[in-house]
């Protein structure tokens, strides 16, 4: 870890280009699954604050939010996916003046998309009002509303990301991360335990914390002295570039925030259960982001190897990379499933300290193991994924992200909520990522293994 902290950006190129596999894999793959444990980590102690201090209403009302959030952020999702393969392979190259035009470009970008785009929140806020439980409606509209003001901020974090680990700087976003998870947690406990704010408490949080980031980032990007050092001098948008970069995002984007859409609809069935269910399922989700996104992180170093690789011609070790890497997720997810399901209870009753529901807490441990069990293949199709997003390949991670959540998962719960009630839910999450990473494998094996950026 202290090696690669050592290295240049160019250090770390030919280390990717010409290194061995397996110990580069592991090497730049250690600070994006630290930043994975402490990514999972931030809504943990948001649930924490949540559940015992903001009462059940707020928690579940916010549970509810995080999808229509996350639908909006797709599309910086999206361009940060279509940085991370583009600019990785600007930097394959060795090309590093168009790496950090390209790196200006999309920043701006999506800046500009994000503030265009808070205002939904507060529109989508008052339209579900009218089809919500009426118990966590004022929240829900309370919690939208003043998370329109958040949004930018969030767009700027996910370029960011991409621009870093395009150019082999995991570490980067570990840092930032880390830094969020701190000041979220001072924010909580100020807005949340001290004054007692409820839903606006944690939106103030979120909004403090991502402020110190923003300032953080334009100083990492713009003032600090290195090889990838930005500047506005003689800026002007590059509509060639700017469509590039939609044209390889568009359909991660538009995965991206259909595959919110589907949790959305998926809220919206197990919000019909009252507000204690949908509690012990964002509880149970909240435990869950652990064990899901530290075997499944390594599928961004995926896209940055692979991508580099493949933008240098080198095919025979970018399929070496992917192989290599379905064997280490395989190893990490059954670790993580072995390690956090026996101590589900426990885990849970975290989140009920001052209140200790017993409904609560017994649907949330159920939850919770059924989705720890659904690791394994959702780790299998995230360094899939990965891999087409380094080959531009985005039309393919489309459909299959939306056969995942719509043509799997939610499919599943219509035809099963009969039978198994709220359980259609937790069982739909183990049907779909398992039924979706074999298809991934399946379509991997039958698509050429080639760049669909630099080809065209």
């Amino acid at each position: 870890m202290l090696n690669l902290l050592e290295k240049s950006p160019l250090e770390r190129r030919k280390l990717i280009l010409e290194g061995n596999i397996l110990p580069t894999l592991i090497l730049l793959s250690l600070p994006t699954i630290i930043m994975a444990i402490v990514q999972s980590m931030i809504p943990v102690f948001d649930g924490f604050f949540l559940n015992n201090y903001g009462g059940v209403l707020v928690a579940g009302a916010v549970t509810f939010c995080a999808p229509i959030v996350n639908i909006i952020n797709g599309l910086s999702m999206g361009l940060g996916s279509a940085g991370m393969a583009i600019i990785g392979q600007f930097n394959g190259l060795g090309d590093i003046k168009r790496v950090k035009h390209a790196s200006l470009q999309l920043l701006v970008f999506a800046l500009v998309l994000g503030i265009i785009c808070s205002p939904l929140l507060y529109v989508i806020g008052h339209i579900l009002t009218n089809y919500v439980n009426k118990d966590v409606a004022p929240y829900i509209l309370e919690y939208l509303s003043l998370y329109s003001f958040v949004m930018p901020m969030l767009f700027m974090a996910a370029i960011y990301n991409g621009i870093k680990n395009a150019c082999g700087q995991p570490e980067a976003t570990l840092i930032r991360m880390v830094m969020l998870l701190i000041l979220k947690i001072i924010f909580s406990f100020i807005f949340l335990k001290i004054l007692r704010l409820g839903a606006k408490g944690a939106v103030f949080s979120s909004f403090c914390s991502y402020s110190i980031i923003t300032l953080w980032l334009f100083y990492d990007l713009f003032i600090k002295k290195y090889e990838y050092q930005l500047s506005f001098k003689n800026y002007r948008p590059d509509w060639a570039t700017i469509r590039q970069f939609v044209r390889i995002g568009l359909p991660s984007m538009l995965s991206s925030m259909f595959v919110f859409l589907g949790f959305f609809l998926i809220n919206m069935e197990v919000q019909s259960y009252g507000p204690k269910v949908l509690a012990a399922q964002g509880i149970a989700s909240n435990i869950s982001a652990l064990t899901f996104t530290v075997p499944s992180s390594i599928s961004t170093t995926i896209t940055t190897m692979i991508s580099m690789n493949v933008g240098n011609n080198n095919i025979k070790k970018g399929k070496s990379i992917y192989y290599e890497s379905l064997i280490i997720g395989s190893i990490l997810s059954i670790a993580m499933i072995l390690i956090i399901t026996p101590f589900s209870r426990a885990f849970v009753k975290i989140f009920q300290k001052t209140v200790m529901d017993g409904e609560i807490i017994n649907i949330a441990t159920h939850a919770l193991k059924i989705y720890n069990i659904s690791v394994f293949g959702f780790t299998l199709f995230m360094i899939v994924q990965g891999t087409l997003l380094a080959l531009g390949r985005t039309k393919v991670t489309f459909v299959t992200g939306l056969l995942r959540v719509w043509g799997f998962r939610y499919i599943f719960i219509i035809l099963t909520r009969h039978i198994l009630g709220v359980d259609a839910v937790f069982w739909g999450n183990l049907f779909s990522n398992t039924i979706a990473a074999v298809i991934y494998l399946i379509i991997m094996q039958m698509i050429p293994f080639e760049s669909n950026i630099l080809n065209e």
